[in-house]
């Protein structure tokens, strides 16, 4: 129990190897914390509503969804596009505000998903497991807890997101005390707006965390049930297009565009389907702050391109097409 209490803090501490077996075993002081956020949801009960607190849960969700789908998913797993280095640890403080894990964690194992989708290997598979396995119980067993480093290390030779990675309750810990702190601040200031460090704790942090657990959990398992959703290409998973989740989760639910062609900056491959997360990178790269957006080269667009070449899997991706990564000390990339 103790080792279990040890890596709420740290993550690498006699951290269990990826079980190959694919084990269910749950070690539930480990993952007591997860339950209990859930729990404090009921603390909504006691601490009412403001519209403050209300825009605050919003306005939490939707930078932490883009530190998830933009940032965790297509920069760290698919280096879909650069940033500098300095940008790079600022918008992993984003993801890891999300508590689902460190950025090495994420992109590791969505790296193997990649490799292994829908097949025996693949650990969050609705086809291969339950719904609620792929849903939310996958990442609670033993097997998936250590970082999969091996695959992401193009990454992992950067000591501040190792850092992240290995201590990935510290950035939700002080965005936690954030959140709480400005509720006391705003009721001191403006006590016209009836809210409390408490509400906008429980809005701005607990509930707006677990509802953004539940929305992207969806990619893993609504977004690969055959009877939801729909096909463009004929990949060898089971991902598919589920276009009324897409304004919930910044354009993620084009799952089987993803999977067609992991590498792409851009999820909706078409005009008319919604891709945020998309259209924040594209904002980003007019400020300067991101470069070289991969696109889908115009061959890998059409529904008969599916029996073409594949693009290569994600690590390979980033090893080689993508191998270079931010400079030691830059801001911006350098071409």
């Amino acid at each position: 129990m103790f080792q279990q209490l040890v890596q709420w803090f740290d993550a690498y501490a006699d951290a269990p190897g990826v079980d190959e077996d694919r084990s269910r075993h749950i070690e539930w002081t480990r993952v007591l914390p997860f339950v209990l956020l859930h729990v404090s949801c009921l603390f909504v009960l006691s601490v009412g509503f403001s519209w403050f607190a209300f825009g605050l849960f919003l306005a939490s969700y939707l930078v932490r969804l883009f530190g998830i789908t933009g940032v965790y998913h297509r920069y760290f797993a698919h280096r879909a596009y650069r940033v500098g280095r300095v940008t790079q640890f600022i918008l992993a403080t984003f993801g890891a505000a999300a508590t689902q894990r460190g950025p090495l964690w994420w992109a590791s194992h969505h790296r193997h998903h990649h490799k292994v989708s829908d097949e025996d290997s693949d650990p969050h598979s609705p086809v291969v497991n339950s719904f609620m396995w792929s849903h939310v119980g996958w990442f609670l067993a033993t097997g998936n807890f250590r970082s999969r480093l091996e695959l992401i290390k193009d990454f992992a030779k950067f000591p501040e997101l190792l850092f992240l990675d290995r201590f990935d309750t510290v950035i939700p810990i002080l965005y936690g005390a954030t959140m709480f702190f400005i509720g006391y601040i705003a009721n001191i200031l403006f006590p016209e707006l009836g809210t409390s460090g408490l509400q906008t704790l429980v809005w701005g942090y607990v509930i707006s965390t677990v509802f953004l657990y539940h929305m992207t959990f969806t990619i893993n398992s609504v977004s690969h049930k055959e009877s939801v959703g729909s096909r463009r290409y004929d990949t060898t998973d089971h991902s598919r297009n589920v276009w009324w989740l897409s304004p919930f989760t910044f354009g993620e639910s084009w799952h089987n565009n993803h999977h067609h062609f992991p590498a792409s900056a851009r999820l909706g491959f078409f005009w008319w389907e919604l891709d945020l997360g998309y259209y924040v990178i594209r904002t980003m790269a007019f400020l300067g702050l991101a470069s070289e957006l991969k696109r889908v080269p115009e061959r890998y667009l059409h529904p008969q391109a599916a029996t073409a070449a594949q693009p290569p899997a994600p690590d390979a991706i980033a090893i080689q097409e993508l191998g270079r990564t931010p400079e030691h000390g830059s801001t911006q990339h350098r071409g």
